[in-house]
Protein backbone atom coordinates (compact mmCIF):
# COMPACT_ATOMS: atom_id res chain seq x y z
CA UNK A 1 0.00 0.00 0.00
CA UNK A 2 1.43 3.43 -0.87
CA UNK A 3 2.36 5.98 1.67
CA UNK A 4 -0.64 8.34 -0.05
CA UNK A 5 -3.28 5.34 0.67
CA UNK A 6 -2.31 5.08 4.37
CA UNK A 7 -2.25 8.74 4.70
CA UNK A 8 -6.08 9.20 2.92
CA UNK A 9 -7.16 6.23 5.53
CA UNK A 10 -5.42 7.47 8.43
CA UNK A 11 -7.13 10.90 7.78
CA UNK A 12 -10.63 8.88 6.87
CA UNK A 13 -10.41 7.66 10.24
CA UNK A 14 -9.81 10.43 12.44
CA UNK A 15 -12.72 11.47 10.68
CA UNK A 16 -15.13 9.29 10.65
CA UNK A 17 -13.79 8.93 14.62
CA UNK A 18 -14.46 12.77 15.30
CA UNK A 19 -17.99 12.19 13.87
CA UNK A 20 -19.10 9.74 16.05
CA UNK A 21 -17.73 11.63 19.14
CA UNK A 22 -20.53 14.21 17.76
CA UNK A 23 -23.79 11.57 18.12
CA UNK A 24 -24.72 12.58 21.27
CA UNK A 25 -24.47 16.18 20.74
CA UNK A 26 -26.44 15.68 17.51
CA UNK A 27 -29.58 13.51 19.48
CA UNK A 28 -29.36 16.34 22.51
CA UNK A 29 -29.19 19.56 20.12
CA UNK A 30 -31.83 18.49 17.20
CA UNK A 31 -34.45 19.04 19.07
CA UNK A 32 -33.66 22.80 19.88
CA UNK A 33 -32.59 22.97 16.49
CA UNK A 34 -36.13 22.18 15.16
CA UNK A 35 -37.55 23.69 17.94
CA UNK A 36 -35.59 27.33 16.86
CA UNK A 37 -36.88 26.89 13.30
CA UNK A 38 -40.15 26.42 14.46
CA UNK A 39 -39.61 29.83 16.58
CA UNK A 40 -38.44 31.41 13.77
CA UNK A 41 -40.94 30.94 11.40
CA UNK A 42 -43.64 31.72 14.26
CA UNK A 43 -41.79 35.44 14.19
CA UNK A 44 -42.23 35.76 10.16
CA UNK A 45 -39.64 34.29 8.95
CA UNK A 46 -39.71 32.76 5.79
CA UNK A 47 -38.39 28.59 6.02
CA UNK A 48 -34.75 29.79 3.98
CA UNK A 49 -34.32 32.66 6.36
CA UNK A 50 -34.41 29.89 9.54
CA UNK A 51 -31.71 27.59 7.58
CA UNK A 52 -30.16 30.89 6.59
CA UNK A 53 -29.32 32.02 9.90
CA UNK A 54 -28.58 28.60 10.88
CA UNK A 55 -26.09 28.03 8.52
CA UNK A 56 -24.40 31.80 8.97
CA UNK A 57 -25.04 32.67 12.71
CA UNK A 58 -24.85 29.18 14.19
CA UNK A 59 -24.76 29.84 17.58
CA UNK A 60 -28.23 28.20 19.26
CA UNK A 61 -28.75 30.37 22.07
CA UNK A 62 -27.69 33.63 20.53
CA UNK A 63 -30.68 32.66 17.42
CA UNK A 64 -33.19 32.03 20.01
CA UNK A 65 -32.58 35.33 21.57
CA UNK A 66 -32.30 37.35 18.19
CA UNK A 67 -35.36 35.89 16.74
CA UNK A 68 -36.86 36.74 19.98
CA UNK A 69 -36.01 40.28 20.25
CA UNK A 70 -36.67 40.75 16.61
CA UNK A 71 -40.24 39.55 17.12
CA UNK A 72 -40.31 42.34 20.16
CA UNK A 73 -39.53 45.28 17.33
CA UNK A 74 -36.30 45.81 20.19
CA UNK A 75 -33.49 48.36 19.33
CA UNK A 76 -30.69 46.89 17.00
CA UNK A 77 -28.19 48.09 19.81
CA UNK A 78 -29.66 46.23 22.15
CA UNK A 79 -30.23 43.12 19.93
CA UNK A 80 -26.33 42.96 19.10
CA UNK A 81 -25.63 43.43 23.04
CA UNK A 82 -27.42 40.75 23.92
CA UNK A 83 -26.23 38.20 21.55
CA UNK A 84 -22.74 39.42 22.59
CA UNK A 85 -23.53 38.88 26.16
CA UNK A 86 -24.88 35.31 25.42
CA UNK A 87 -21.67 34.45 23.18
CA UNK A 88 -19.03 36.12 25.19
CA UNK A 89 -17.87 32.72 26.33
CA UNK A 90 -16.70 32.05 23.04
CA UNK A 91 -13.95 34.22 23.07
CA UNK A 92 -12.32 32.24 26.37
CA UNK A 93 -12.79 29.00 24.42
CA UNK A 94 -11.45 30.41 21.21
CA UNK A 95 -8.09 31.66 23.52
CA UNK A 96 -8.19 28.29 25.13
CA UNK A 97 -8.10 25.97 22.27
CA UNK A 98 -6.17 28.29 20.04
CA UNK A 99 -2.92 26.58 21.25
CA UNK A 100 -4.26 23.19 19.21
CA UNK A 101 -5.11 24.90 15.95
CA UNK A 102 -2.08 27.41 16.13
CA UNK A 103 -0.09 24.87 13.94
CA UNK A 104 -3.38 24.70 11.52
CA UNK A 105 -2.86 26.98 7.65
CA UNK A 106 -4.89 30.17 8.47
CA UNK A 107 -7.87 29.54 6.23
CA UNK A 108 -8.33 25.90 8.40
CA UNK A 109 -7.93 27.89 11.67
CA UNK A 110 -10.65 30.37 10.18
CA UNK A 111 -13.09 27.53 9.96
CA UNK A 112 -12.31 26.12 13.04
CA UNK A 113 -13.47 29.24 14.84
CA UNK A 114 -16.74 29.20 12.71
CA UNK A 115 -17.16 25.46 13.84
CA UNK A 116 -16.32 26.39 17.58
CA UNK A 117 -19.34 24.90 19.76
CA UNK A 118 -19.55 24.47 23.67
CA UNK A 119 -19.26 20.92 23.16
CA UNK A 120 -16.46 21.40 20.29
CA UNK A 121 -14.82 23.12 22.84
CA UNK A 122 -14.74 20.19 25.32
CA UNK A 123 -14.10 17.42 22.74
CA UNK A 124 -10.97 19.46 21.30
CA UNK A 125 -9.84 19.83 24.75
CA UNK A 126 -10.37 16.15 25.66
CA UNK A 127 -8.49 15.49 22.42
CA UNK A 128 -5.82 17.87 22.70
CA UNK A 129 -4.39 15.80 25.83
CA UNK A 130 -4.05 12.97 24.21
CA UNK A 131 -1.64 14.58 21.45
CA UNK A 132 -2.27 16.72 18.50
CA UNK A 133 -5.41 17.76 17.23
CA UNK A 134 -6.07 16.64 13.76
CA UNK A 135 -8.34 19.31 11.12
CA UNK A 136 -9.56 15.85 10.07
CA UNK A 137 -10.80 14.98 13.33
CA UNK A 138 -12.01 18.62 14.61
CA UNK A 139 -13.80 18.89 10.77
CA UNK A 140 -15.30 15.26 11.51
CA UNK A 141 -16.85 16.24 15.33
CA UNK A 142 -17.54 19.75 13.96
CA UNK A 143 -19.14 18.91 10.65
CA UNK A 144 -21.64 16.35 11.64
CA UNK A 145 -22.88 18.60 14.37
CA UNK A 146 -23.47 21.38 11.98
CA UNK A 147 -25.38 19.91 8.79
CA UNK A 148 -27.34 18.31 11.11
CA UNK A 149 -28.23 21.78 13.06
CA UNK A 150 -29.04 23.63 9.52
CA UNK A 151 -31.16 20.42 8.28
CA UNK A 152 -32.92 19.75 11.04
CA UNK A 153 -33.72 23.81 11.72
CA UNK A 154 -35.41 23.38 8.27
CA UNK A 155 -37.43 20.88 9.24
CA UNK A 156 -38.50 22.36 12.47
CA UNK A 157 -39.28 25.49 10.00
CA UNK A 158 -41.43 23.23 7.81
CA UNK A 159 -43.49 21.42 10.65
CA UNK A 160 -42.84 23.65 13.99
CA UNK A 161 -46.35 23.30 15.32
CA UNK A 162 -46.20 19.82 15.01
CA UNK A 163 -43.51 20.03 17.63
CA UNK A 164 -44.73 19.19 21.43
CA UNK A 165 -43.71 21.04 24.29
CA UNK A 166 -39.79 20.33 24.67
CA UNK A 167 -40.09 20.94 28.78
CA UNK A 168 -43.42 18.97 29.23
CA UNK A 169 -41.28 16.13 27.66
CA UNK A 170 -38.06 17.00 29.89
CA UNK A 171 -36.18 17.61 26.26
CA UNK A 172 -34.89 20.55 27.38
CA UNK A 173 -32.48 19.16 29.90
CA UNK A 174 -30.76 17.15 27.52
CA UNK A 175 -28.40 19.50 27.04
CA UNK A 176 -27.67 20.55 30.55
CA UNK A 177 -27.14 16.44 30.99
CA UNK A 178 -24.43 16.07 28.25
CA UNK A 179 -22.52 19.68 29.47
CA UNK A 180 -22.22 17.96 32.78
CA UNK A 181 -21.10 14.54 31.63
CA UNK A 182 -18.02 17.28 29.71
CA UNK A 183 -17.06 18.59 32.50
CA UNK A 184 -17.38 15.28 34.48
CA UNK A 185 -14.47 14.82 31.50
CA UNK A 186 -11.82 17.12 33.06
CA UNK A 187 -12.24 15.91 36.60
CA UNK A 188 -8.14 14.47 36.94
CA UNK A 189 -6.89 17.87 36.45
CA UNK A 190 -5.50 19.42 39.36
CA UNK A 191 -8.05 21.55 41.70
CA UNK A 192 -10.59 20.55 39.31
CA UNK A 193 -13.64 21.14 41.82
CA UNK A 194 -13.20 24.04 42.93
CA UNK A 195 -12.65 25.91 39.77
CA UNK A 196 -16.16 24.28 39.16
CA UNK A 197 -17.64 24.79 42.25
CA UNK A 198 -16.45 28.51 42.19
CA UNK A 199 -17.55 29.07 38.62
CA UNK A 200 -21.07 27.44 39.70
CA UNK A 201 -22.05 29.78 42.50
CA UNK A 202 -20.50 32.50 40.72
CA UNK A 203 -23.39 31.93 38.06
CA UNK A 204 -26.00 31.29 40.07
CA UNK A 205 -25.50 34.44 42.17
CA UNK A 206 -24.88 36.71 38.77
CA UNK A 207 -28.40 34.94 37.72
CA UNK A 208 -29.85 36.16 40.80
CA UNK A 209 -28.15 39.65 41.10
CA UNK A 210 -27.31 40.72 37.12
CA UNK A 211 -29.81 38.01 35.69
CA UNK A 212 -29.44 35.98 32.40
CA UNK A 213 -27.75 35.64 29.80
CA UNK A 214 -24.49 37.14 31.87
CA UNK A 215 -24.13 34.90 34.35
CA UNK A 216 -23.09 32.59 31.84
CA UNK A 217 -19.97 34.37 31.02
CA UNK A 218 -19.32 35.76 35.20
CA UNK A 219 -19.62 31.99 36.18
CA UNK A 220 -16.77 31.08 33.35
CA UNK A 221 -14.32 34.78 34.72
CA UNK A 222 -15.14 33.81 38.40
CA UNK A 223 -13.80 29.83 37.24
CA UNK A 224 -10.56 31.55 35.10
CA UNK A 225 -9.68 34.14 38.05
CA UNK A 226 -9.45 31.57 40.28
CA UNK A 227 -7.25 28.99 38.11
CA UNK A 228 -4.75 32.43 37.24
CA UNK A 229 -4.73 32.97 41.16
CA UNK A 230 -3.63 29.94 42.31
CA UNK A 231 -0.03 28.81 41.56
CA UNK A 232 1.12 27.19 38.55
CA UNK A 233 1.95 23.78 39.75
CA UNK A 234 -1.38 23.93 42.28
CA UNK A 235 -3.80 24.82 38.74
CA UNK A 236 -2.56 22.23 36.44
CA UNK A 237 -0.09 24.69 34.26
CA UNK A 238 3.27 23.92 34.08
CA UNK A 239 6.01 26.24 33.20
CA UNK A 240 7.73 25.96 30.29
CA UNK A 241 11.22 25.36 31.94
CA UNK A 242 9.28 22.41 33.77
CA UNK A 243 7.91 20.99 31.06
CA UNK A 244 11.80 20.59 29.37
CA UNK A 245 12.98 19.24 32.37
CA UNK A 246 10.04 16.81 31.95
CA UNK A 247 10.94 15.43 28.47
CA UNK A 248 14.32 14.94 30.11
CA UNK A 249 12.87 11.73 32.16
CA UNK A 250 12.55 8.55 31.30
Amino acid sequence: MSIEAVTRRSQSGAFWRGARLSLPVIIASGPFSMLFGAIAVDNGFSVFDAFFMSATVYGGASQMVGIELFGHQVAPWLIVLSIFAVNFRHVLYSAAVGRHLAHWPVLQQAAAYFLLTDPQYALTESEGQKGKVSFTWYMGAALSVYVSWIILTALGAFFGKLIPDTKALGIDFLLPIYFLGLVMDFRKRPLWLPIVAVSAVASILAYKFVGSPWHVSLGALAGIALAVILPPHHSGVVPIEDETEMEKLP
